[in-house]
């Protein structure tokens, strides 16, 4: 019952992956994917579309401010209604009668106004909108450095998929290699050779190995899914498989190597000063005279859709803010402030980026050393199962040891994959720390 349970999980597993519909793609074709739907990708795009939203109310400074309204009032106020009448062109001789003048009937006005602003000369407006300006292009550059990071990220996820299959194929092949030997032992146990706990224990390791191909097979799932969600792409059935399989590739790498000034990033920093230099000069010519033109045309009548009177006023107005209360001086200490501390951030942020650059290097090296390491024992391991089933065919040897030596060969090369992986993910972490 045991051994046919374990068959029904099995074929569950089987039927449920393969049931899957397997799409290939090769690396090329991935990094060739536009990464533009990606999430990370689309928010960094929204802030600076934000920002760019927020530029276009900066015109104001070069553009005119023009209101129109049509008013209807009514009032028996001494002096409003002797004004709305003078408006409206209808003063007589019997309307400087003091009794008129003191008492007057109620009067209505239609009135019909254009109202134009039009700025001339404010450099607090002008900095502010260079500010603007500034901080729109460190959002495009920070959308860049964004895209980068996805592309490292889908490079990483494919080999992530590439060791998810390779480590399966690895335990198949155990699997295989394993039931081989099963064969054998199930035979010599008919034939009273070997004992009853011999078969047991060939039973407990392709049970564990059963296992670990689940497992090995919800991590090509996880693997799959993860490209599709950076991909901004439904999985729906689908499960991606790699046109190539997992590989060493080689990475050239310096102990010494300096951080790269011009990345994306450390430009979005500098720049991001740039736009706190024009804040502060915002804040300082708030005491700088101010130059604008304004203007209105306006139509007057008692009765509703006439307008038999009209007037303009236009003119041009100097203003100077000789003291607001110290609210301009506070703010430029605050811009400056905020400056200074914009300033520290980068610095640590150099500081950092190089020790990542460090660190990824000597991770490479560390790795490399690693591959060497397993490959090595992996070659060894190999050779001690070969001398071992040699021997166990024999009859030299016992079937523990012979599983004993099937066990740290399968484990050996599963060592070596993984660190093929690591050494392949420090050589791209590395490309992408010194773009």
């Amino acid at each position: 019952m045991r051994k046919i349970a374990l068959l029904v999980l099995v074929f569950t597993a089987y039927t449920e992956i393969f049931s899957q519909e397997i799409v290939s793609i090769a690396r090329a074709d991935l990094e060739t994917k536009a990464t533009d739907h990606n999430l990370q990708v689309k928010m960094a795009r929204k802030e600076a579309e934000l920002a760019r939203a927020e530029l276009l109310g900066t015109r104001s400074v070069y553009l005119p401010d023009v209101n129109a309204s049509y008013t209807f009032s009514n009032t028996n106020n001494p002096l409003y209604a002797f004004g709305t009448k003078l408006n409206q062109e209808r003063i007589t001789m019997t309307d400087f009668d003091p009794d008129h003048l003191n008492s007057p009937e109620s009067i209505s006005n239609f009135a019909t106004k254009i109202e134009v602003r039009q700025p001339i000369i404010n450099m607090d407006a002008v900095y502010l909108k260079k500010a603007g300006q500034v901080k729109a292009e460190v959002l495009n550059i920070k959308t860049e450095r964004t895209k980068e990071y996805v592309q490292f990220e889908l490079r990483k996820s494919y080999m992530m998929l590439q060791l998810a299959y390779k480590m399966l194929e690895t335990l198949e092949d155990a699997r295989q290699t394993t039931i081989a030997n099963k064969k054998v032992i199930d035979n010599y146990y008919r034939n009273g050779m070997i004992q009853k706990s011999e078969v047991l224990y060939m039973d407990v390791r392709i049970s564990e190995i059963d296992s670990q191909i689940q497992t090995a097979k919800s991590n090509i799932r996880n693997a799959s899914d993860y490209l599709y969600f950076l991909l901004d792409e439904d999985p729906g059935n689908r499960i991606l498989k790699p046109a190539e399989a997992l590989e060493y590739t080689e990475y050239i790498t310096d102990s010494g190597m300096k951080l790269n000034q011009n990345r994306k990033d450390l430009q979005a920093y500098q720049k991001s000063l740039e736009a706190y230099d024009w804040l502060i000069k915002s804040s300082k010519a708030k005491f700088l005279p101010r130059l604008n033109a304004f203007g209105s045309f306006e139509m007057y009548d008692h009765k509703i859709a006439r307008f038999n009177a009209n007037g303009y006023l236009a003119g041009i107005q100097l203003s100077w803010n000789v003291f607001d209360g110290l609210k301009s001086r506070s703010e430029q200490e605050k811009y400056k402030a905020e400056r200074s501390r914009a300033q520290t951030e980068i610095e640590q942020y150099i500081k950092k980026g190089q020790l990542e650059l460090n660190k990824a290097g000597r991770q490479i090296e560390d790795a490399a050393s690693k591959i060497n390491f397993t490959k090595q024992a992996w070659e060894q391991s190999k050779e001690a199962y070969r001398i071992r089933k040699n021997r166990y065919d024999q009859g030299l040897e016992k079937s523990a040891h012979l599983l004993s030596a099937e066990t740290l060969m399968s484990q050996k090369e599963l060592e070596y994959q993984q660190a093929v992986f690591e050494y392949n993910v420090a050589g791209e972490y590395e490309k992408f720390l010194t773009k």
